[in-house]
């Protein structure tokens, strides 16, 4: 690319870029959210168009208007949000652009189940996912294999530069050592690769070169090595950095404000039972898929069926609905985990995403009081520095972390007791993980009782007072004060996994 720019009405996403890649190396793109790496790729791989400047692809000019140009020329971009087609079963979704065909004719023609499936299964494959069944739908997937065959499907593709924009960051350690094999592969094999993660041990242990990008400009270019990781920090945020986390209270334990007592759901929760106290932040741990999504799920009133007890302030909590969990007698707020599907609507404004959840405190009479509307949103953005151009400007046109703020606010605004986080900072920059951990520690230090799911375990021990360890549905083991370390969380986690799989093969024995 050469001077490359892209504005979006007052914003400069990309100003003036010079940038390169090479064959057969794998190439990091760091900053923090908003720095310009999203409009970088979208830019290379057809989505939007530049407004100025000039790409050229193995030396020949290149112009992309959509995609299906730069797939054709053998660009394919993994995207942190997924594109699959949830009603439709993992073969189709591989091969929805180029499905095999009996007597084809032109584009047209019967689609070969058979050899769709057995596409399905070689690219599964070569991937390390033989479990996941191309029959099944996408929708009956976790998020860890949706990611999974997201990835299959751009390799089916054939791609001779492949993007990955946060591709791990949903993933089960065991998928992402899977992608770190495959990444090895297609990099022997001759690819280019353009690597976006925030997760900086990923970088140094598989990018060759990486680039620097901040407020749109392109900072420099280095090879991996070079630059220390304080360095590297120092040029995203352009300013120093100090403790990655805020210093914990100390405090007598408080009295509980969410009690949970043997709660169980379907074969994923099995008899949870914790507390949370007023000005506590707990999290929780242990390996992917043990419960805790649930969990949290449960205490927001989406789940039917539940059984067990829930008290809030001592008393029986009748959570059958979100809108029953945050009546202000319960005062519970729910930070879900995927926040384009979950946490927001894409197409409608800024303010108006933030507005949502309080509307019935911004009510005069039966209509919206839009002068306190529009100084509670303005307050929001202020409180959880925001970049905006405009609140009227759709929340789709912001970066992923800006788009996880305005989540967060939307909440805030309801002034919770009980904040429930289920993996907030996946996929967000370290400037803006630090601004959400000083939050969350103010919330803590003026009263919220906050449970917090995370799958970076350097947070939990970083921001909990206390860490509930959940294995096979139910808590195993709490940790606090000098115990909540990392080597401690792992150990519980998979000491009881161990003991658990060992159980299994003896009764089949």
């Amino acid at each position: 690319m050469s001077g490359v720019s892209k504005r979006y009405g007052g914003v400069h996403a990309l100003d003036n870029v010079d940038f390169a890649c090479r064959t057969g190396s794998i190439h990091a793109v760091l900053g923090e959210n908003g720095a310009g790496k999203s409009t970088l790729i979208k830019i290379a791989s057809g989505v939007v168009q530049r407004d100025t400047g000039s790409m050229a692809l193995a030396g020949e000019e290149v112009n992309f208007t959509r995609p299906s140009q730069a797939n054709a020329k053998g660009v394919v971009c993994i995207f942190q949000e997924l594109s699959l087609l949830p009603d439709l079963s993992v073969a189709d979704n591989i091969a929805i652009a180029d499905p095999p065909r009996w007597l084809k004719v032109g584009r047209f023609g019967l689609i070969d189940r058979k050899a769709q499936r057995a596409r399905a299964e070689a690219v599964l494959a070569s991937i390390g996912c033989e479990d996941i069944d191309p029959r099944s739908m996408v929708r009956e997937l976790p998020l860890s294999r949706r990611q999974m065959v997201e990835i299959g499907k751009a390799l089916s593709k054939q791609p001779k530069l492949l993007i990955l924009d946060e591709a791990t960051s949903a993933l089960t350690q065991a998928d992402v050592e899977k992608v770190y094999a495959m990444l090895a592969k297609l990099k022997a094999q001759g690819l280019s690769i353009l690597y976006i993660s925030h997760r900086m041990h990923e970088i140094e242990a598989l990018a060759d070169r990486a680039s620097v990008f901040r407020n749109g400009r392109h900072i420099e270019t280095f090879d991996m090595g070079a630059k220390t990781k304080s360095e590297i920090v120092q040029q995203m945020i352009g300013r120093e950095i100090s403790s990655h986390f805020p210093p914990k209270a100390e405090r007598a334990a408080p009295a509980p404000v969410l009690e949970v007592k043997n709660l169980a759901w379907e074969s994923r929760l099995n008899g949870v039972s914790l507390s949370v106290g007023m000005g506590e932040i707990v999290g929780l741990g242990g390996l992917d898929g043990q419960g805790q999504k649930e969990l949290l799920l449960a205490l927001f009133g989406v789940l039917r069926g539940v059984r067990g007890e829930v008290l809030v302030d001592g008393k029986p909590a009748r959570l059958h609905s979100p809108a029953a969990a945050k009546r202000p007698d319960m005062g519970i707020a729910l930070i879900p985990e995927d926040r384009k599907t979950e946490g927001l609507m894409l197409p409608m404004s800024i303010g108006h995403n933030l507005a949502i959840a309080s509307l019935s405190g911004l009510r005069r009479g039966p209509f919206v009081d839009k002068a306190k509307e529009a100084k509670v949103i303005a307050d929001a953005i202020e409180r959880l520095k925001i970049k905006i151009g405009a609140s009227t400007d759709a929340v789709s046109t912001l970066s992923g972390g800006n788009q996880q703020k305005v989540v967060i606010a939307k909440w805030l605004m309801t002034n919770p007791r009980i904040i429930l986080l289920n993996d907030p900072t996946r996929g967000i920059d370290v400037g803006t993980k630090q601004e959400i951990y000083r939050l969350l520690r103010q919330l803590a230090d003026a009263g919220a009782a906050i449970l917090f799911y995370s799958t970076d375990y350097e947070e939990l021990t970083g921001c909990c007072n206390r860490v509930s360890v959940m294995v096979g549905g139910k808590v195993s083991r709490e940790l606090e004060g000098a115990d909540i370390t990392e080597m401690n969380i792992v150990a519980s986690a998979f000491a009881m996994e161990a003991a658990h799989e060992h159980a299994s093969r003896g009764a089949a024995a």
